[in-house]
């Protein structure tokens, strides 16, 4: 049995940092998602500055989510569409 070797990366996300383990991502990719997810939290707290953390939280994570569901059906109708010329 083989173990894969472990990466470790210490990110900053809305002012607390965070150590996220894997073995598949890059250390640059992390970095890019953890700073981008910051941003989304920064965005969203601008326009709602009541929120707390675990709200703020909740609402990155729903609007996130919409956006990655959103880009999936995009992909999937422009599959289809290529799809249906390469048929003609």
């Amino acid at each position: 049995m083989t173990q894969e070797k472990k990466e470790r990366v210490t990110v900053d996300i809305h002012n607390r940092s965070y150590t996220v383990v894997g073995d598949e991502e890059s250390s640059t990719h992390v970095r890019l998602v953890a700073s981008l997810v910051d941003q989304k939290m920064k965005d969203i707290q601008s326009a709602n500055k009541h929120l707390d953390t675990a709200s703020l939280a909740v609402l990155t994570a729903l609007n996130t989510m919409n956006d990655y569901l959103k880009l999936k059906e995009d992909y999937a109708r422009l599959l289809g569409s290529m799809n249906r010329k390469e048929d003609k």
